[in-house]
């Protein structure tokens, strides 16, 4: 069997200015489909359903109501379908395209009952997921003159960590670990815990198998000595000053990977670049970004 090599393809006039690759319907699903049930309760959608005759159709468009960057498009598009699978959903745009006031998204047709329905699904995880695509924009482009990259941490929330952090690569972020079991970060209390950080290192490499990264947060130089002698993947530098995270980038070399972490925002992103990081973590991002406005609009 022969693998012919891909051919690059033609550029799409709808695509976003970040191509990242959807997450699978199959893995969509199951929280869109909680979601609506959650909405629908016991007895469905009663306002809807008495107003609005089963025959009426009707077509409507997703609009942004502000500027920022496009995220959960596919999700927008399964909580319309799942409560009517003959539902048509036209994008005109893909996660990861720039929005201004008044850009429209797509265009929805169909059964009235089924729009209405679904509407605030739809606009719930679009609007979310396209905040926390915008907030990591904000921090990418104003870091886009260095080689840090801004990423994101477990500080998502509960059921929404896989959604959230794909629409962190759509703004032009990277992803740390998704979850406990997938990398080793040793942070204060483990060490307290082992009694040393050699300790904690040495039980945690003990512990993995060879493909496991180890991370260890320190918040000195002086711990920073240590954690370079030892030999870890990754440092996090938690909280240090702007002169210190460059005396650490000095120190370390290219001998590990360091990332910042600590309150850092659009406007003190780039002085944290500038001083040679490899990554910067932000929590905020996933915790507390604001949703971007996006209204269904007949």
């Amino acid at each position: 069997m022969s693998i012919k090599p891909a051919v690059a393809a033609t550029p799409d006039p709808l695509a976003g200015n970040r191509q990242v690759p959807g997450l699978p319907s199959i893995l969509l699903e199951p929280t869109v489909r909680a979601a609506l049930l959650e909405d629908l309760g016991h007895a469905g959608d009663l306002t809807t359903d008495a107003i609005v005759p089963s025959h009426a159709q009707s077509q409507t468009r997703l609009v942004a109501r502000q500027d920022g960057v496009l995220a959960g498009l596919d999700l927008a598009r399964l909580a319309f379908q799942l409560i009517d699978p003959s539902m048509r959903f036209e994008a005109h745009l893909r996660d990861g395209a720039r929005l201004s006031q008044g850009s429209a998204i797509a265009t929805v047709r169909g059964s009235a009952r089924a729009m209405l329905t679904a509407e605030r699904t739809a606009l719930n995880f679009l609007c979310h997921l396209s905040g926390v695509a915008t907030a990591t924009a904000s921090i990418a482009d104003s870091i886009r003159d260095y080689r840090a990259r801004v990423t994101c941490t477990r500080k998502t929330l509960p059921g929404l960590r896989a959604l959230q952090k794909y629409a962190v690569r759509v703004g032009g972020g990277s992803n740390h670990r998704f979850g406990l079991d997938d990398a080793v970060l040793i942070k204060d209390n483990h060490v307290a815990m082992a009694g040393s950080v050699r300790e904690a290192v040495a039980r945690a490499r003990a512990g993995i198998g060879h493909m496991v990264k180890i991370e260890l947060e320190v918040d000195t130089l002086a711990q920073l000595d240590e954690a370079l002698a030892l030999g870890v993947d990754v440092v996090l530098l938690d909280n240090m000053s702007i002169d210190d995270l460059r005396t650490a980038v000095g120190m370390a070399q290219g001998r590990a990977i360091l990332e910042a972490s600590g309150r850092v925002t659009p406007e003190t992103a780039p002085s944290v670049a500038a001083t040679g990081v490899d990554l910067i973590a932000i929590g905020w991002i996933t915790h507390s970004a604001r949703t971007l406005d996006i209204g269904l609009d007949a």
